[in-house]
C-alpha cells in the first residue's frame, strides 16, 4: 500500500476479471462469444484508412447511434455509447445513484456493481435471491427510500432472465428513481426491456458489444433510455473525455449491428450447444441452473466447485470459479464451440470417475 494513495483508494476492493492465459487453453472462463465477428467487420478494417487516425472521432458518436436506434427502433436521442458496457454503468452510477439513500441490487449478481459502489461511496442494499435461484423482483420493488435500483437480465453469474411481464410489474412500483437493467447476455434468449423505454421514463438498459456480436476486445458499449437520462450519462461522460468511442470502433459497430444474418446464425448455434451442454452435464450428476446466457452455472453434489476447477486446469480447460461462500460449489462454464464442449465433458468425465 503506498502513502501516495488517497484514504478513498486504500479503501478499495478492485474488480477481478477472468485470467487471459497465454497458453494454448480450451477458454471458457469469461463469457467470450466462441464465433469471429461478422465479415463486414473485417472487410472495415481492411478498408479503413489510418490517415483518418489523426483526427479526433465525433464526440457524439452519431453514426453509430443512429446504426444502434435503427436496431432498436428507438430515436437516436435515446442512445449512448461507451468503451464497453463497463464504462456506461461507471456513468449510470455517478450520474444516477449517488443519492444519500441506498442502491437496491440482488445479493449475487455482476461483481462490478459493488466496485462501482465502493468507488463511488454507494451504500449497496442487497437483496438475496429466492429459492429458485432467481433476482427477487418483489423485493426490490418493496425496499423504501433508495437512489435506485440495478439487476442483471439474465442474471450473471446464474444466468435466469425475467419475463418482460415481470419487469414492467417492477417498474409500475419504482417510479421515483431510475431501475438500470443491464441487459448483456439478453441475445441468448432473454426478453428486452428496451420494448418498455417509452413507457417508463426512469427506465434504462445498457447492453454491450462483446457477446452476443463477438467484439469483446473491441470494448464498445450502450445504453438506451429516455433523452433526460441520456443527457445525464452524457454531462458524466463529458467530465471525463468528450471523446469516448475511437472511430475506428464506431466503424467495426455500425458493421457488427448490420449483418443480422451472422448475428442469428452464431446466436443459434451458441443457444444450442448450450441445451446440449447442459443435458450431458446433468447426465454426469451436475444440478445445472435455467440460462438464457452464453454460460452455465452448475455444482456436483460429490464434488467441490475448487476441486473440480483445479481437474479441469490441469487438463487444459478453463472456466470461472467463484471463492465465495454461496458461490462456492459452483462453476460457471462458457458456452463455446460443439468441439470446445465435447472437451470440457470429456475431461468432466475423466475427473468424476
Amino acid at each position: 500500500m503506498s502513502q501516495y494513495w488517497s484514504p478513498a483508494v486504500r479503501e478499495l476492493t478492485p474488480y477481478v476479471p477472468g485470467e487471459q492465459p497465454r497458453e494454448r487453453v480450451i477458454k471458457l472462463n469469461t463469457n467470450e462469444n466462441p464465433y469471429p465477428p461478422a465479415p463486414g467487420v473485417s472487410e472495415a478494417l481492411r478498408e479503413y484508412a489510418t490517415d483518418h487516425l489523426r483526427l479526433y472521432p465525433d464526440p457524439t458518436s452519431r453514426a453509430l447511434r443512429e446504426a444502434l436506434a435503427t436496431t432498436y427502433g428507438v430515436s437516436v436521442e435515446e442512445t449512448f455509447v461507451g468503451n464497453g458496457s463497463d464504462e456506461v454503468l461507471a456513468f449510470a452510477f455517478q450520474a444516477f445513484f449517488c443519492h444519500d439513500a441506498p442502491l437496491d441490487v440482488p445479493s449475487i449478481t455482476y461483481s462490478f456493481y459493488p466496485v462501482y459502489a465502493n468507488l463511488y461511496g454507494i451504500t449497496l442494499r442487497k437483496h438475496p435471491l429466492n429459492a429458485k435461484w432467481e433476482v427477487d423482483t418483489d423485493a426490490l420493488a418493496n425496499a423504501s427510500e433508495r437512489s435506485g435500483v440495478i439487476f442483471a437480465n439474465p442474471n450473471a453469474p446464474t444466468g435466469h432472465a425475467h419475463s418482460l411481464e415481470t419487469i414492467e410489474a417492477l417498474l409500475k412500483r419504482v417510479r421515483d428513481r431510475v431501475v438500470l437493467v443491464d441487459e448483456a447476455y439478453v441475445d441468448f434468449g432473454a426478453e428486452s426491456a428496451v420494448a418498455l423505454i417509452n413507457r417508463y421514463p426512469n427506465l434504462l438498459v445498457t447492453g454491450t458489444f462483446s457477446k452476443s456480436r463477438s467484439l469483446a476486445g473491441l470494448r464498445l458499449g450502450y445504453a438506451i433510455g429516455s433523452p433526460e437520462l441520456i443527457e445525464g450519462l452524457q454531462r458524466v461522460k463529458d467530465s471525463f473525455n468528450s471523446y469516448p468511442v475511437d472511430s475506428l470502433a464506431s466503424l467495426v459497430g455500425i458493421e457488427a449491428l448490420k449483418d443480422t444474418q451472422h448475428f442469428n446464425a452464431c446466436r443459434d448455434n451458441v443457444i444450442a450447444t448450450r441445451e446440449r451442454t447442459r443435458q450431458r452435464l446433468e447426465h454426469l450428476g451436475f444440478e445445472v441452473l435455467p440460462s438464457k446466457a452464453n454460460f452455465l452455472l452448475a455444482q456436483h453434489d460429490k464434488f467441490e466447485g475448487a476441486q473440480l476447477f483445479a481437474g479441469l486446469r490441469e487438463r487444459g480447460v478453463l472456466v470461472r470459479h467463484f471463492n465465495t461462500d454461496i458461490l462456492n460449489n459452483f462453476l460457471r462454464i462458457t458456452i463455446g464451440t460443439d468441439d470446445e464442449m465435447d472437451s470440457l465433458i470429456e475431461a468432466l468425465e475423466a475427473i468424476c470417475r
